[in-house]
């Protein structure tokens, strides 16, 4: 509460005390204008047809695609936002495919790829060889500054190998309470982010112990997942920065090499989990090499703008992947094209119901940027390519709206934010639905880290706060059994599966109430002069604290 000296009387020049001021009331909430449903339906329907082949990037039909968006965007009345004053920002990817692997040999062991371990290289070459190499048990392999944990403090990486474990230090807690909230992942658990730290350490390659319950998933996920290319975002220096190569070794393999090195496995594992942890050297050196293929293309993003009315350099975002799978396995009934319709039509008629609901509101003060981005499913390209080139600064962008596998149905009484509560945007939601009549709810199966597979994801690890919501599982019509029931309906029978298809039988009333509160989520932060900002400790706060200290 604050309080101000007010002048009494000019004459005496006599000081008072005022009463104390209450904060400004925040502003209305942004009416939500009628939404275009037929457009939305009509963008869904076209989109996730035969037609469009599945939608796979940098195939025959994706100029098809990209004509049928930039035209829904011109009819919405967009600009184009693109580079060089056009629609498209192209996306150049690189797919390595390993081949002629040796064995994985430490401390005189042998171990068989696919069984044993899976390994890529992330570099963009076309031999690796990892020669002699020491190995060190790195525990978790996190080095989070806000939370005074450093698992590499006082190490020298290079030329070493850091053998890590999967997941974060309290990924068991039966709650979200813990220096790493617990059993929410953050991304410190991820294992993107454990490949990304041992190369910032200088690290030549990196291992990462699985394990099943951890993990969120089997062996047989990583054998398969590991299987073929790797596609990456194609950079100039044919991305010399990351470690040599990176992969997964299976629990068994870890013991051991444990063992081989006279070391205590679990009672590692388990000081792994406590602040103070120091990384212990094996002294073993790991050897491997193998060949690699190298395939370039290009997709390409669609960017639309409306400007701003008084803060033209100040940018609001909106995303959502237009990509799918393409042609696929064939079902049982000889269908061979994953559509897609929820995943990700869906969120590509949002963003164009959106575009249209905001330019017939008129500019908001903020200019409004709406991006439908490529390769979501080859992991999170298109958005990792704008995040690193990104056509409007990071440093002046407010935040945004990702929208992603909008399922048809009827209304939940409740939405849940995925990551949980990480920024200032939480109280902007919150707003949002209690002038819904709905309520917040804790999100679905927090332990498998889903905020960071999706495509808001590459912004948010460049400090940019971004909604990404979901109807929880507690419909109007049937309750929370019936809710999960439906989810588990479409992750087991539909999802990226060529039964993920358009059907006019849909019920769109779900829909249509989230694409309402995503235009009053985008609206309010458009019409707003805050700048909101991660929650002190969260993992993206110094990102955001960097880049706006900079801009």
């Amino acid at each position: 509460m604050q309080m101000k000296n007010l002048l009494a009387g000019l004459a005496l020049g006599a000081l008072a005390l005022a009463a104390p001021v209450q904060a400004a009331p925040a502003p209305a909430l942004p009416k939500v204008p009628a939404l275009d449903m037929p457009l939305i339906k009509d963008t869904v329907k076209t989109l996730a047809s035969d037609a469009f082949e599945g939608r796979g990037p940098a195939s025959s039909v994706e100029p098809k695609v990209l004509a049928d968006i930039i035209a829904r965007f011109k009819a919405a009345g967009l600009k184009p936002g693109g580079a060089k004053g056009g629609w498209l920002q192209d996306v150049p990817t690189v797919a390595v495919t390993g081949h002629d692997y040796s064995p994985l040999t430490i401390g005189g062991m042998s171990f068989a790829r696919g069984k044993d371990f899976v390994a890529a290289s992330f570099r963009h070459v076309a031999h690796t060889e990892i020669t002699d190499a020491e190995l060190v048990f790195v525990g978790y392999g996190i080095s989070a500054p806000e939370l005074g944990w450093n698992d590499y403090a006082g190490l020298d990486m290079k030329g070493k190998v850091a053998v890590i474990l999967v997941n974060d230090p309290d990924y068991a807690a039966a709650d979200e309470q813990g220096l790493f909230k617990g059993r929410r992942m953050t991304y410190y658990g991820r294992w993107t982010y454990k490949f990304e730290e041992a190369a910032r350490q200088g690290a030549k390659a990196a291992l990462i112990i699985h394990d099943t319950f951890p993990a969120a998933y089997g062996w047989n996920v990583v054998q398969s997942s590991w299987s073929g290319p790797k596609v990456f975002v194609a950079r100039a220096d044919n991305a010399v920065g990351e470690t040599e190569a990176n992969g997964w070794i299976q629990q068994d393999v870890a013991r051991a090499v444990f063992a081989k090195a006279g070391k205590d496995y679990a009672a590692l594992v388990e000081a792994a989990k406590h602040p103070g942890f120091k990384a212990v050297p094996l002294g073993l050196t790991a050897s491997l090499s193998f060949d690699n293929q190298l395939d370039r293309s290009a997709s390409h993003n669609v960017i639309g703008i409306q400007k701003g009315r008084t803060r033209p350099g100040e940018y609001v975002l909106y995303s959502a992947h237009w990509d799918h799978l393409g042609h696929c396995q064939a079902d049982a009934r000889g269908d061979g094209i994953c559509n897609g319709a929820v995943d990700n039509a869906t969120g590509v008629g949002a963003l164009v119901g959106l575009a249209k609901a905001n330019v017939k509101a008129g500019p908001a003060a903020r200019s409004q940027v709406f991006v439908a981005l490529t390769l979501e499913e080859q992991g999170l390209l298109g958005s990792e390519f704008y995040a690193q080139n990104p056509v409007y600064p990071l440093a002046r962008t407010v935040g945004g709206v990702n929208m992603d596998s909008l399922p048809p149905g009827g209304r939940s009484r409740d939405y849940a934010m995925t990551g949980g509560d990480k920024s200032e945007l939480t109280a902007i939601f919150r707003r949002v639905l209690k002038a819904h009549g709905l309520y917040e709810s804790a999100e679905e199966h927090s332990e498998r880290g889903h905020y960071y597979r999706s495509d808001h994801f590459p912004m948010a690890k460049r400090g940019v706060p971004m909604f990404e919501i979901g109807r929880g599982p507690d419909l109007v019509q049937g309750g929370k059994e019936a809710g999960r029931a439906a989810g588990e309906d479409y992750v087991e029978h539909r999802y990226h599966q060529p039964s993920d298809e358009y059907s006019p039988s849909w019920n769109w009333v779900g829909i249509a109430e989230d694409v309402g509160i995503y235009y009053q989520l985008g609206r309010s932060l458009a019409d707003s002069s805050a700048w909101p900002n991660w929650h002190p400790n969260d993992e993206f706060r110094a990102a955001r604290d960097a880049s706006r200290a900079g801009k």
